[in-house]
């Protein structure tokens, strides 16, 4: 699959909540690019010290959860079903249901729901989380460190008339760790979409089950 090189904006925003107050922030801004051989190239302009924690894996999350997506090479490793059509704004989509057949460690994986346009067959909504989240050990030396991930969904826009690109991912989860309860809420937004030159190839951005279910 190719895309063509495009420059855009990603902003960041992660709040913690008690109740309805923030008590915890986490900010972002970057320009973000890809180079000649379609690798993320990140750029930050404006991050602030965080007021919450903030883990290695929490920010892999964040970081791919927009572009977070099932590419016909991962495919093999998850069980897709299809779950009939529905209607999204004015697009005619297929609905799927993917989650990993098994989890390797150190791999991250999506599991919930995916739209698929039926004229493009590109992936145009997700809804889920990352996958597995990381519970203390009950038994052996270390306890462990407790890392949930919350739910968020991700769209996706038709910017250069040929590909749907992510454009925003939301979040409004409770977490339920062992200690407490911890609501999450939170946007990653992709602006300023600048598409030009040659087509590069686009990691991780096939249209994913659509292609192998809908034809």
């Amino acid at each position: 699959n190719a895309r063509k090189r495009c420059t855009y904006r990603q902003v960041i925003k992660i709040e913690q909540l008690d109740g309805e107050k923030p008590v915890g922030e986490y900010q972002q801004v970057a320009d973000v690019s890809l180079d000649a051989n379609g690798k993320k190239v990140k750029n930050v302009v404006f991050a602030p010290q965080p007021s919450i924690s903030i883990s290695p894996e929490d920010q892999y999350d964040i970081e791919s959860r927009l572009h977070f997506t099932i590419s016909t090479d991962e495919l093999p490793e998850y069980n897709v079903v299809y779950q009939g059509t529905q209607q999204e704004d004015d697009l005619q989509t297929y609905v799927f249901d993917a989650a990993p057949k098994q989890l390797e460690k150190g791999k991250r994986y999506f599991q919930g729901r995916i739209w698929v346009d039926d004229h493009d067959f590109q992936i145009v909504r997700m809804a889920g989380k990352s996958v597995p989240d990381i519970l203390p050990k009950k038994h052996g030396k270390g306890k462990g460190q407790e890392n949930l991930f919350p739910k968020f969904t991700t769209y996706r826009e038709q910017i250069d008339g040929k590909y749907w690109y992510p454009t925003f991912s939301m979040t409004d989860d409770t977490l339920h760790f062992l200690g407490s309860d911890v609501r999450i809420k939170g946007t990653v937004k992709a602006t300023d979409y600048k598409c030009a030159g040659s087509e590069v190839a686009g990691a991780g951005e096939t249209p994913g089950p659509g292609q192998k279910k809908a034809n």
